[in-house]
């Protein structure tokens, strides 16, 4: 039995030197501080527990604390109306928490530039009153069972801080958190314990590390489209990368541009639920793409992870059931409205929340069918079609009693039926990261076209690289877009957190 077991909780504790707030008025600057406090702070915490795992004395409670960064304004005045983000709504301090500065450097400068732009005002540094949890300072990719077999009969949140899922939520992106009197706003949509959770599952769910994911994301409900994913990015590795610095898949396993293998990296031995994978470019401005499997809770999972990336897109790409008569398999259907039966979403967006078409994403996407596939104009409506896409929970709908189902679908006049599109479109919404749908009909059930195993064969090998291409081409318009243009005022409430 392990003698270091005490038989009392420990009360003292244990924390880094406190450290003195610090103004800045550049960003870059103080990124680097947000920086340097977290990783003080998690190397301290990761020195304890690794000597306590030696066998160290156990002396406290050790506790280390997230970095924040914080504004305060006077004014009523407003910033430039035009923009959806990187000002406050109202006179105030407005502070958040930040992790892994070194993973969003690029975000947190941006943001920070904006609010020092806007506002004509510093932005203050310093410690917040959330501890980091032990499991999140660890990080991504580390590896402690070894290390804590010698704690096998301790209880760590007796002597760390753990996980707190009663503080780990969506309130401030739901617009439902109300600060309590004399409590600062929120400055960003996620807190720093609701992001850490993210990536931890991120990893999880996808076999590779948050940092390979870029911002312009393709989900797809076929493996068919992972495949041509896969072969499309290795051929452009091989031919130089084409603007792609490297191509990352499962395992971490990388290849950069100018080879056509791996040089990094371990393929799992099994794919993750979700796996991912990313055709990268500097400054996270490539493609990643998810497999996210079928139906609308795989769909909540993945998106609810990934936004806390940040990401400036996402496009579903799949396969649908076509609902008119006029449609034919193959066909392309490009969403501007959609019926949420898929449930999922309901605690948190309402199903009378309509969820807007995006012009920017609507336009990207068109323009994107008629360069690849050569219609234009009228034309084009020989092969796309433009309508209400219904999203349900229920793969087997056909085989209740069809009378209901098939009146609503008439009544909100859907063209086409599949499990995972509004709740994509619905999570964009939600955290403010604009959406888009472009399906392809794959069978029609109203009236009797169900692929058969040769049809289906011919389908896919003639119709995946069409609708691939497609959705990439439109990513990359997107990409060539100035944020400022792509994040639409839509998508923002009454009451919006400065950062994007």
């Amino acid at each position: 039995m392990n003698k270091r077991i005490s038989t009392q909780t420990p009360i003292n504790f244990i924390s880094p030197e406190p450290y003195e707030p610090r103004v800045f008025t550049e960003a870059k600057p103080a990124v680097d501080a947000l920086t340097a406090l977290y990783e003080r702070n998690t190397a301290f915490l990761i020195d304890a527990f690794g000597g306590i795992a030696k066998g160290a004395p156990i002396s406290g409670r050790y506790r280390a604390f997230y970095p924040q960064v914080a504004i305060e304004t006077t004014s009523f005045g407003h910033a430039d109306s035009r923009l959806s983000y990187g000002h406050v709504t109202s006179p105030g301090l407005y502070t958040t928490t930040v992790t892994q500065p070194h993973l969003f450097r690029h975000y947190l400068e941006e943001q920070i530039s904006l609010l020092i732009r806007n506002h004509q005002v510093p932005v203050l540094v310093s410690e917040s009153s959330t501890p980091i949890p032990l499991h999140f300072a660890f990080g991504e990719g580390a590896h402690v069972e070894a290390a804590a077999s010698g704690l096998a009969d301790l209880s760590l949140r007796d002597i760390f801080d753990t996980p707190d899922l009663t503080t780990t939520d969506d309130e401030i992106a739901n617009g439902e958190y109300e600060p309590q009197p004399g409590e600062p706003h929120p400055l960003a949509p996620f807190t720093a314990q609701r992001i850490d959770y993210s990536l931890a599952r991120l990893s999880h769910y996808t076999a590779t590390r948050a940092a390979h994911f870029q911002n312009f994301v393709l989900f797809t409900n076929y493996q068919f489209y992972v495949d041509e994913f896969c072969a499309f990015a290795r051929n452009l590795m091989a031919e130089g990368g084409g603007g792609y610095t490297c191509f990352v898949e499962p395992g971490n396993v990388e290849t950069p541009a100018g080879h056509s293998e791996p040089e990094t990296g371990l393929a799992p031995p099994r794919l993750p639920q979700m796996p991912a994978y990313h055709l990268k470019k500097p400054g996270h401005a490539g493609i990643t793409m998810v497999n996210i499997g079928v139906g609308p809770s795989n769909a909540k999972t993945i998106t609810d992870h990934i936004a806390v990336l940040r990401p400036h897109a996402w496009l579903m790409l799949g396969h649908c059931a076509g609902l008119r008569n006029s449609q034919r398999l193959g066909d392309y259907v490009l969403a501007h409205a959609y019926v949420r039966e898929d449930h999922v979403l309901d605690d948190d967006l309402p199903v009378w929340v309509p969820i807007p078409a995006l012009a920017e994403v609507q336009v990207a996407l068109e323009q994107a069918v008629e360069e690849i596939t050569g219609y234009q104009g009228f034309e084009l409506k020989r092969i796309m079609r433009t309508g209400t896409v219904a999203t349900i929970d229920n793969r087997n709908w056909e085989l209740r009693d069809q009378r209901g189902p098939v009146k609503r679908l008439s009544q909100s006049r859907a063209i086409a039926l599949d499990m995972e599109s509004a709740t994509i479109a619905a999570n964009g919404f939600r955290f403010r990261v604009p959406y888009g749908t472009l399906l392809c009909v794959s069978d029609k059930p109203l009236h009797g076209e169900l692929k058969l195993p040769g049809m289906a064969t011919a389908f896919y090998r003639t119709q995946v690289s069409q609708h691939l291409q497609i959705g990439i081409r439109a990513l990359q318009k997107l990409g060539a877009m100035p944020p400022e243009r792509l994040h639409s005022r839509k998508l923002r409430s009454f009451f919006e957190t400065a950062f994007q």
